[in-house]
């Protein structure tokens, strides 16, 4: 009786030596490991990896939150530590492949480089939240040239959703359960059934009174409002479709530029609160799908 063929063991995969094995079917976050199912140029994936570089010393400084050196810009208006090494990890990352880039960052200012190209850079979108232990806050990075800006990253490094866009070849959303899943924003025409997102001025800031007759002009006719404290994550929200629309007052350029490409390249309108073009540091800012837009114009020029 011939005995029974036994199978060979199964072969193990073999870890990479100082890396943890990965368990199956599951990627590790990084720039390095983590592959897009669309294409990325070199662009993209310069900044994406500073996005990451950067993201490491804020996820370690989001658990020593209250041993963070903080101060005030303005009246509610907080810098921490934490933004100011965010933004110098960022300037490092990408002053190491593109060096002749001009660089505009919150924290840092303004340098001038080949007068053709610039990163417009926000090391921290959500600082209040941040220092409340609010776990909602991004990294914001846009390249703009010849004054337009045609490539956008935002990165939530506690949610690791990675959101990122190119002028021409539209907007995508990296988790670590879903690669490249390109974005759209919502279809939702009417705004009783509208989700609105928004940003109301604090201590310092805005026309607290105006700003409150439009917010009641908007609750009273949409199906609701959130004001999370990221207006970069907030444009990224319209781009996924997460949100209906998004509008606010006094937006700074390093605050906006990514989202606002984002919501373009994913179908959406960017304009003003009457409609006309958006520039970069416009008073006012509106993103939706074409179908809100004009509903929104009419609610909000008539509060």
């Amino acid at each position: 009786m011939a005995l029974p063929t036994r199978r060979p063991p199964r072969e193990q995969p073999v870890a990479r030596v100082g890396r943890a094995p990965l368990s199956e079917g599951r990627e590790r976050s990084g720039p390095a490991e983590r592959k897009s199912l669309a294409v990325r140029s070199a662009t993209i994936t310069v900044m994406i990896r500073a996005a990451f570089a950067a993201a490491k010393t804020l996820k370690r400084d989001f658990g020593e939150v209250e041993q963070l050196q903080i101060s005030e810009k303005g009246p509610g208006d907080f810098v921490s530590r934490a933004d100011i090494m965010a933004e110098r990890t960022l300037r490092k990352e990408l002053e190491r492949t593109r060096p002749d880039y001009g660089f505009l960052g919150e924290e840092g200012g303004e340098t001038k480089g080949d007068g053709r190209n610039r990163w417009i850079v926000d090391p921290l979108d959500g600082t209040t939240n941040f220092l409340h232990g609010v776990p909602h806050f991004a990294i914001s990075l846009a390249l703009e040239r010849e004054g337009e800006v045609i490539a956008g990253v935002i990165y939530q490094p506690i949610s690791d959703e990675l959101f990122w866009a190119e002028k021409g070849n539209g907007a995508y959303i990296d988790t670590p359960n879903a690669r490249s899943r390109r974005l759209r924003v919502s279809g939702r025409k009417e705004p009783a059934r509208a989700l609105i997102g928004t940003g109301i001025p604090h201590l310092g800031k805005g026309d607290h009174a105006s700003y409150h007759a439009k917010l009641a002009a908007v609750t009273e006719r949409t199906a609701g409002v959130r004001r999370w404290g990221a207006a970069a994550l907030d444009l990224a929200f319209v781009a996924a479709g997460r949100y209906d629309a998004f509008f606010e007052f006094g937006l700074a350029p390093w605050d906006v530029a990514a989202g606002v490409l984002m919501v373009k390249e994913a179908g959406g309108v960017i304009c003003d609160i009457q409609g006309q073009p958006y520039e970069l540091g416009g008073k006012s800012l509106l993103a939706s799908n074409f179908g809100l837009k004009d509903p929104m114009i009419e609610i909000l020029s008539k509060a």
